[in-house]
């Protein structure tokens, strides 16, 4: 069975000792890591809480955005350069944390938009920032993962095509893929294909479900979707990412305006469904 993890933003979008109960809650429940956000800027509370998240048995992995002042496509290479240090301090970060694997979508800037379709030089500007950030991630032991987001969040990688063009632009073995599955459910015509077609370079998978409440609850096409993560092998991690308002701040940055799950009953039932469709198609 592939590992299961959960992203603590159902929580909080801080690094704090408030994680420590819900980090040692979680491996109660039976998961083998933990999904944090970086950002906030006390640089001592993520190593302090690397060594609890370890000692507590479980691995840690961690998820970041970027804004329109750090936007690795902008015209302005001043700005391209704030979007690679940015990078690299997440990078610290996540290797203070323990995490091997960074997740997101950094390879351009959170809901902003040029109000047309994406182009070639964008990507290419992209690729370009991604690449110098693979390098300071192989240092570090990392793999960074980009992620496609849904028309409203993001303009330059929607769908897996636009991905896949992207990560082998990039070229880089430490720059690989991420599969989203709330996302996908908004763009992609099948999951299925859509799992295919990133399958050579996919690395790490959130499981999400339609309205962002407890996976199993809503429409995802969850058989589907599992029946095609045996079929390619994927071995990486199934790590649950849902949202409430528990953090004002960040849900009113993502657009959360209604709770959809409390979430000890997402983390608790949402592990139950993973165990069960993993068993179910072979996992």
């Amino acid at each position: 069975m592939n590992k299961i993890g959960f992203n603590v933003l159902a929580w909080s979008a801080s690094v704090s000792d408030e994680l420590k109960p819900i980090i040692e809650r979680l491996k109660e429940i039976g998961y083998d890591g933990v999904e944090f956000f970086v950002g906030s800027p006390d640089e001592k509370a993520y190593k302090e809480i690397g060594e609890f998240t370890a000692n507590a048995g479980l691995e840690s992995s961690t998820v970041f955005v970027l804004g329109p002042d750090e936007n690795p496509i902008d015209p302005d290479p001043k700005v391209r350069a704030k979007a690679l240090d940015k990078m690299k301090w997440t990078i610290d970060r996540s290797h203070d944390l323990g995490a091997k694997i960074i997740c997101g979508p950094f390879h351009s800037a959170f809901s902003t938009f040029a109000k047309r379709s994406p182009n070639e030089d964008e990507y290419s500007r992209s690729a370009e920032i991604l690449y110098q950030a693979g390098e300071h991630a192989k240092q570090a032991g990392i793999v960074l993962a980009p992620e496609a987001l849904n028309r409203f969040e993001c303009y330059l990688c929607n769908t897996m095509d636009q991905l896949l063009h992207l990560i082998t632009k990039t070229n880089h073995p430490n720059v690989k893929a991420m599969f989203d599955t709330h996302h996908a459910n908004i763009e992609e015509k099948n999951l299925g294909d859509a799992i295919r077609k990133i399958a050579p370079v996919l690395h790490h998978v959130h499981i999400s479900e339609n309205d962002r409440g407890t996976p199993g609850s809503g429409h995802v096409p969850w058989d589907d979707t599992f029946a095609t993560l045996a079929e390619i092998k994927f071995k990486g991690w199934l790590t649950i990412e849902g949202f409430t308002r528990n953090d004002p701040d960040f849900a009113n940055s993502i657009g959360v305006w209604r709770e959809f799950s409390q979430p000890w009953e997402m983390a608790e039932n949402g592990y139950k469904f993973i165990k069960m469709m993993g068993e179910k198609h072979g996992l």
